[in-house]
């Protein structure tokens, strides 16, 4: 893969070599952002766990500290007073059946995080095929399958983060921009890296976090010692 210049140069930044201390490696993602907007700057952490394996599976989600930088828009399936909540809590949209048609039709997917409470899951389901390869079905482990609908909803607009294995058992999670201060940051990292430790299933043997590594949008990847985690 051919890389621009702007990349080659901020490569030369980061030393291939090094685990790097993530306050170290955050700098340096940080210096190495060339780009004329704002880039994203995200965590990758390569697992031993074999996600074809139910009870090896990771999945949960995260508020972070500083939010992720991103305006963030919430979908919620609901009924009853739990369209009033879901409303005064600040969700984007809320519906039910109606807007089935406009999403499978029409191909509406104008939000990011979907919430539905346990009622409405027999009418999200259908929604399965559509929203399902798009990491968008609301699901109990991440909190978005739930009757406190405003908790819900302010969780996700305060920074909540959904994390969860791809097919080659990585994952992948944005913790915030590159305009952050160093600090908040470190805040967000050490947030989600918490999580995913706590996370570990337990039939995972050997070594569980094979590597970690930081990156902005378009920059170069930094490798953050493992060790300590």
């Amino acid at each position: 893969m051919k890389h621009g210049k702007k990349y080659t140069e901020a490569a030369k930044l980061v030393d291939r070599t090094v685990m790097y201390e993530p306050e170290d490696a955050i700098a340096l993602v940080k210096k190495a952002a060339t780009a004329k907007f704002d880039e994203t700057v995200e965590v990758h952490i390569r697992t031993g766990c074999d996600g074809r394996h139910a009870e090896q599976q990771i999945r949960g989600a995260v508020v972070l500290p500083n939010g992720t930088g991103k305006t963030v828009k919430v979908l919620v399936f609901a009924k009853g007073d739990k369209v009033n909540e879901a409303e005064a809590a600040g969700a984007d949209y809320v519906g039910g059946d109606e807007l089935i048609p406009k999403i499978q039709n029409e191909g509406w997917l104008d939000f990011d995080v979907v919430v539905a409470t346990p009622d409405m899951m027999g009418v999200v389901g259908r929604l399965g095929k559509v929203l399902g390869p798009k990491g968008l079905m609301p699901n109990p482990k991440a909190g978005t399958v739930t009757m406190d609908v405003t908790k819900a909803v302010n969780d996700i607009k305060a920074g909540k983060i959904e994390y969860r294995l791809d097919k080659t058992n990585i994952v992948h999670v944005p913790v915030g921009k590159v305009s952050f201060t160093d600090e908040a940051l470190k805040e967000n990292f050490n947030a989600l890296m918490d999580a995913i430790v706590k996370a570990r299933p337990s039939a995972v043997k050997g070594q569980y976090l094979r590597s970690i590594t930081l990156t902005s949008t378009m920059g170069p990847g930094v490798k953050v010692n493992v060790a300590k985690f």
